[in-house]
C-alpha cells in the first residue's frame, strides 16, 4: 500500500503538490488566524498620558494593536473638574503650594512636550520609537479609532463601545471613574492597572501614600474595575523592589512599567479561558487621597522626596528614545 501510493504520487506532477500544499497550508493557516481572532479580547482602553504611564501605556498600544478596539484619552481640563484654574485652585486648598511641583512634572510638563513631539522627535530621530510618540499620535499611526473622554459614563462612551464592540474595558493610569452602567457596556467587565499593593494606598497617587510608610513597599495590582475607587477582584499582583532614595515621581513610572507584563499575563489567561475572573477579593481599606499639607512635611521630615532633577529632565524627554 505504501509503495502504491507513492506511486500514485509520482504519477502526478510535482508541480501540482507544490500548488496543493501551499493552498493547504494558507487554509490552515488562515483557519489557525480566524480562531486567533476569534479569541483575542477586544480592548477599550482608557488611560490619562501622564509622566506615570506615558512610556509603559505607548509600548502596551504598539504591542496590542490588533486587542484594541477603541482608545479613550481622558481630557484633564474637562469642564466637570472646573477646568485647569478650577484644579490648580482645588489641589492649593487641598495640598498647599508644595504639591505644585508633582504636579508639574507629572503633568503639565508632558503636556507640553507633546505639543513639540513632532520637532523632538525629528531632531532625535525618535519617530518611530513607540514610546517617544504622544498616544494620540501613536493611535493615528496604527489606524486605532480614539477619542477624548470629557465623560466616562456619559451616552459618547457608551456609543463608543457599542460600536467598536469592546469586550472588556482597560483602564490604565485614567483620572475618571466609571460606574456600573458604563462597566456593563463591555461584556466582559473591565480591569485596571493600579501602582500599589492594593488594598494598600487606593486613590490617585499610591507611590506618595507608599513612601509615607515607615517602610515603603512598593508593587503593581491589576483588578478587577469596580464602581468603587480601586477596589474590585484582584486578577495579578507583585511586589517591586525600588531603590531607597526613588521619588514618588519615579516609583510611579517605575511601577507602571512594572506593571504592563502583569497585564498581558492575565489578558493571555483570559483568552486562553475564554473569560475574565472575578479576581480575590480583599477587605476594602481606606482611601489615600491628594496629599494634605501636614503628609508632605512628614514626607520631608522623613527625608523623601515628590520629584527630583531626575523626573525633570525625564518628563520634557519624553519625545525621546528612552
Amino acid at each position: 500500500m505504501v509503495n502504491r501510493g507513492y506511486l500514485m504520487r509520482s504519477s502526478i506532477p510535482r508541480a501540482f503538490f507544490r500548488r496543493t500544499d501551499i493552498r493547504l497550508v494558507g487554509k490552515c493557516s488562515r483557519e489557525k488566524n480566524l480562531v486567533a481572532e476569534k479569541a483575542r479580547l477586544r480592548i477599550a482602553l482608557f488611560t490619562l498620558e501622564a509622566l506615570p504611564n506615558a512610556r509603559a501605556v505607548r509600548r502596551f498600544v504598539a504591542d496590542n494593536a490588533a486587542r484594541i478596539a477603541f482608545v479613550g484619552l481622558s481630557d484633564p481640563e474637562r469642564p466637570s473638574t472646573g477646568g485647569l484654574t478650577g484644579q490648580v485652585r482645588r489641589h492649593l486648598g487641598r495640598s498647599g503650594p508644595g504639591f505644585l511641583p508633582y504636579l508639574a512634572v507629572n503633568f503639565g510638563l508632558p503636556d507640553l512636550a507633546r505639543g513639540l513631539a513632532p520637532a523632538t522627535q525629528a531632531l532625535a530621530g525618535s519617530r518611530d520609537v513607540p514610546e517617544a510618540t504622544p498616544l494620540r499620535t501613536l493611535c493615528r499611526r496604527l489606524g486605532l479609532p480614539h477619542a477624548t473622554i470629557t465623560d466616562v459614563n456619559g451616552p459618547e462612551t457608551t456609543g463608543h463601545l457599542r460600536q467598536h464592540r469592546a469586550d472588556l474595558i482597560l483602564s490604565f493610569h485614567f483620572d475618571q471613574i466609571f460606574d456600573a452602567a458604563t462597566l456593563a457596556a463591555a461584556p466582559g467587565g473591565g480591569l485596571n492597572v493600579h501602582p500599589s499593593l492594593l488594598p494598600r494606598h487606593r486613590g490617585p497617587v499610591p507611590t506618595l501614600h507608599a513612601l509615607l510608610d515607615e517602610t515603603p513597599q512598593f508593587g503593581v495590582t491589576v483588578h478587577r474595575l469596580a464602581p468603587e475607587i480601586d477596589a474590585g477582584g484582584i486578577l495579578a499582583q507583585e511586589t517591586v523592589a525600588l531603590p531607597p532614595d526613588v521619588t514618588a515621581s519615579r516609583a510611579a513610572v517605575l511601577l507602571h512599567e512594572a506593571g504592563r507584563p502583569l497585564l498581558e499575563r492575565v489578558l493571555v489567561e483570559a483568552e486562553r479561558s475564554g473569560a475574565l475572573p472575578e479576581g480575590r477579593r480583599v477587605p476594602v481599606l481606606p482611601y489615600c487621597g491628594f496629599p494634605s499639607p501636614a503628609q508632605l512635611r512628614d514626607l520631608k521630615r522623613r527625608g523623601r522626596r515628590l520629584v527630583d532633577a531626575g523626573d525633570l529632565r525625564e518628563a520634557l524627554s519624553l519625545s525621546l528614545k528612552p
